[in-house]
C-alpha cells in the first residue's frame, strides 16, 4: 500500500496547472481566480492533502514553537505558571515544548541544547536551584533564540525577566508578625545559588530594622528545599535560646516540611511557633494546620507576562536575527494573604 502523503505536485497534475498556481490558490492569493481556488481546494480535500509545515516554517523562518524549562512540572506553583504561558501561546498560535530540570544543572543544560536543536523560536526558563554557571543560556545568543526568565532568575546581565517584589512581600510579612507581638522572628531561607535567596535575606534584615526588631544572624538558616534539609534547619532554630516565636519560610513547601518537624517535636503550630510563607499555594487552604499567612506571588501572571514578553521579542526579529534592544524587566507586586 502506498502511504506517501499527497503533495501540491499531484494537485497540479490532476488539474493541469502549475505548482506555483496551486500554492497561491491554497494561500488564497489575490492573483488566483475564485473558480481555480475552489477547484484546487476540492482536489486537495479529495486527496486528503495536508500542507508541509516544515517547508512553511522554513520559508517563514519560524517553527511556531517555544521551549519552557521548569524545575518541577508537578509543583502547584509551576503548574499555575504553565497555565499562564499556555494561554498566551494559544492566543499567539504557538505550540510549547516542556522540559523539567528536576533542579539538576546537567539536565537543564541538556534540555536547553535539545530545544536549541529543535529550533524553538524562543525559551522561557525558571532555573534549577543548583545552576551556578550560565554558559548554556549565553550560548542561545549565537542562535538568535530569545530567552525570558521568571521567578528563579539567574544573576546575569542584560537579560529579560519577570519577578516578584520580594521587598514588599517580606515587609508585609514582618509587619504582620510584629503586630502580633512577635519579637524573635526567624527565616528559613533557600539555596545560596538562587539570587532570590540573597534578596530575601536583605529584605528580611531591612524589615526587622524598620519595625525596631533586633536582628540576630543565628535566626537565619538555610534549606536546599528538601524535607530533610528543612528539618535540620528547624532543629537549629528550636535549639536556640530564646527560641523563635515565628518563622518565615522560603516557600509553602518549606513551611509544610517545617511544620511537620514541629509536630513531631510536640510544638503547637501557630501557638508555640507561628509560620508565614511565600507563594500562597492553593493546597494551604485545605490544611488543618496552615501558615498564619502567605505571600502571594501570582505564578499565573508571572508565566503569562513572561510569554507576552517573549512573543514581543520574537515578533521584532528581522531576517531571523534578533534586533538590538534594551533588556525587559517586569516586576509583579506581591500580596500578603492571611489564612
Amino acid at each position: 500500500m502506498d502511504n506517501k502523503l499527497p503533495t501540491i505536485k499531484e494537485i497540479a497534475k490532476r488539474l493541469n496547472i502549475s505548482i506555483s498556481s496551486v500554492s497561491r490558490a491554497l494561500h488564497d492569493h489575490h492573483s488566483i481566480g475564485l473558480r481555480t481556488k475552489m477547484r484546487v481546494r476540492e482536489v486537495a480535500t479529495e486527496l486528503n492533502y495536508e500542507p508541509n509545515m516544515t517547508a512553511i516554517y522554513f520559508k517563514q523562518g519560524r517553527t511556531f514553537t517555544i521551549g519552557v524549562i521548569l524545575p518541577h512540572l508537578s509543583e502547584s506553583f509551576f503548574s499555575s505558571a504553565i497555565s499562564g504561558i499556555e494561554d498566551c501561546a494559544i492566543f499567539n498560535n504557538y505550540n510549547i515544548l516542556f522540559g523539567q530540570s528536576h533542579d539538576n544543572k546537567e539536565k537543564e543544560i541538556n534540555i536547553v541544547d535539545a530545544m536549541k536543536n529543535q529550533r524553538v523560536d524562543g525559551m522561557i526558563v525558571s532555573m534549577s536551584k543548583n545552576t551556578d554557571s550560565f554558559e548554556h543560556f549565553e550560548m542561545l545568543k549565537k542562535y538568535n533564540i530569545p530567552l525570558v526568565f521568571f521567578d528563579r532568575v539567574p544573576n546575569m546581565v542584560d537579560i529579560n525577566y519577570v519577578d516578584c517584589n520580594l521587598e514588599n512581600g517580606m515587609r508585609e510579612a514582618i509587619e504582620f508578625l510584629a503586630k502580633k507581638n512577635h519579637k524573635q522572628i526567624a527565616l528559613i531561607n533557600g539555596p545560596k545559588t538562587l539570587p532570590s535567596t540573597k534578596e530575601r535575606y536583605e529584605w528580611f534584615v531591612a524589615a526587622l530594622k524598620k519595625n525596631d526588631l533586633k536582628f540576630d544572624e543565628k535566626y537565619i538558616v538555610s534549606t536546599d528545599l528538601t524535607a530533610q534539609s528543612t528539618h535540620i534547619a528547624m532543629q537549629q532554630l528550636v535549639s536556640l535560646k530564646p527560641r523563635p516565636t515565628a518563622v518565615i519560610t522560603f516557600n509553602d513547601y518549606v513551611a509544610l516540611d517545617a511544620m511537620q518537624f514541629a509536630k513531631k517535636e510536640k510544638i503547637k503550630i501557630n501557638k508555640d511557633i507561628s509560620f508565614v510563607s511565600f507563594a500562597n499555594l492553593p493546597i494551604c487552604n485545605y490544611l488543618d494546620n496552615q501558615p498564619l499567612a502567605s505571600v502571594e506571588q501570582f505564578p499565573y501572571q508571572q508565566g503569562q507576562k513572561a510569554a507576552e514578553m517573549l512573543f514581543q521579542i520574537i515578533n521584532t526579529k528581522k531576517n531571523g536575527s534578533l534586533q538590538q534592544r534594551l533588556p525587559t524587566i517586569f516586576t509583579i507586586d506581591t500580596k500578603l494573604e492571611t489564612h
